[in-house]
């Protein structure tokens, strides 16, 4: 167990769970480090818990570059940067969705108001660049742009679509943009600050875009077939806010193609002349979404883009390897040296490439 993930790395194990106390020390100091009248707020969510999915990704990835770098401490505050800013993310939509929960517990405008949870999502901002801006300039680089893509997927998301823009399309480029892009940096940092090699770096980046759409496309099934008290959100949330989630565009889809059935022009009709504020007309529509066919596809689409993200790291170990070969170079180790590191590299590789891969499905196998 990593974390909240039951990977079975019982080998990085000893190195990486360490290290992840470590980080949610650290987060739990960052975000309660202003005053009695700031800490409350800009602490809440934190404190609430979570699944930790970023940094532990970081974690995992800088097993692939120089053993000693993997454990030091700028691996560990690109960890709490990573989560930090998901952190400020959730402050924010959930005042665009007027989610009164999050993590089981009152979210923060709820408590607080709209001003001081927007607010407070900008302070962990501001201290995620700041642990950032210790990283280099091309970590700062990297989460500048990061930021940048987070933001314009919710605003894709939120603006009318353009005209001619096929739906479906649109939203798992917003899915990338607003879901990937963040873990995709999560797991570039891993490799970057160990010196594993652009080539690792390109191939770990990739994995995290496409396995971040996976997560979300996950996450509408399991919106619609969990409780509160399970995923300590509202059901429906995003229905009622008037998001469409894969399964509805699936159904606009099939209505535009003139394939769509009784029951789900009925749901589409509800979406669109209902009262869903109401919490009884919006528990009926999820009930009929959880039994409609479009579930099932939105499922099997997570599953193929988790597919793609395990086949990005076909040429991982190889990579690895490449990237060992020059820091080895380097520094002129030879000989026994040489053969011991390349040997440990290899194996490492490996190990990562499979907690990687149980990574990926455990990500999408939670909304079965």
């Amino acid at each position: 167990m990593i974390g909240t993930l039951p990977l079975s790395l019982p080998q990085l194990e000893d190195r990486i769970v360490p290290e992840l106390e470590t980080v949610e020390t650290r987060l739990l100091e960052v975000v309660s480090s202003a005053d009695a009248t700031i800490n409350p707020p800009t602490s809440h969510l934190a404190a609430a818990g979570g699944k930790r999915l970023r940094p532990v990704l970081t974690l995992l990835t800088a097993q692939l570059g120089d053993p000693e770098l993997a454990t030091g401490e700028q691996v560990r505050d690109a960890g709490v940067a990573v989560e930090l800013t998901h952190i400020a993310t959730l402050y924010h939509d959930d005042v665009m969705d007027e989610a009164p929960l999050r993590r089981g517990a009152p979210s923060a405008q709820t408590v607080w108001g709209n001003s001081a949870a927007i607010l407070a999502g900008d302070v962990l901002v501001a201290r995620a660049s700041q642990l950032v801006a210790a990283l280099g300039p091309q970590a700062v680089l990297a989460h500048s742009k990061t930021f940048e893509r987070l933001c314009m997927g919710q605003l894709h998301e939120t603006l009318p679509r353009p005209a001619g823009t096929d739906p479906v399309a649109h939203y798992l480029q917003v899915l990338a943009d607003k879901t990937g892009s963040l873990i995709a940096v999560s797991a570039r940092y891993g490799a970057m600050l160990t010196r594993a090699g652009e080539a690792t770096e390109a191939i770990v980046e990739a994995f995290g875009e496409k396995i971040g759409v996976a997560f979300q496309l996950a996450d509408d099934c399991i919106d619609l077939t969990s409780d509160a008290a399970t995923t300590g959100k509202t059901p429906g949330t995003d229905l009622r806010e008037g998001v469409d989630t894969m399964p509805v565009l699936l159904l606009r889809q099939a209505l535009a193609a003139g394939e769509l059935d009784a029951a789900g022009q009925s749901i589409l009709a509800t979406l669109s002349s209902a009262d869903l504020s109401d919490d009884a007309v919006l528990s009926d529509v999820v009930a009929q979404l959880r039994v409609h066919p479009v579930l099932s596809r939105t499922r099997e689409m997570a599953t193929r883009w988790a597919d793609q993200a395990i086949a990005v790291l076909n040429g991982l170990e190889e990579a690895v390897l490449a990237g060992t070969k020059d820091r080895l170079d380097a520094t002129g180790v030879t000989g026994p040296a040489r053969e011991s590191a390349l040997a440990d590299a290899r194996e490492r590789a490996a190990l990562v490439h499979d907690g990687m891969e149980q990574f990926a499905h455990l990500l999408v196998d939670r909304a079965a």
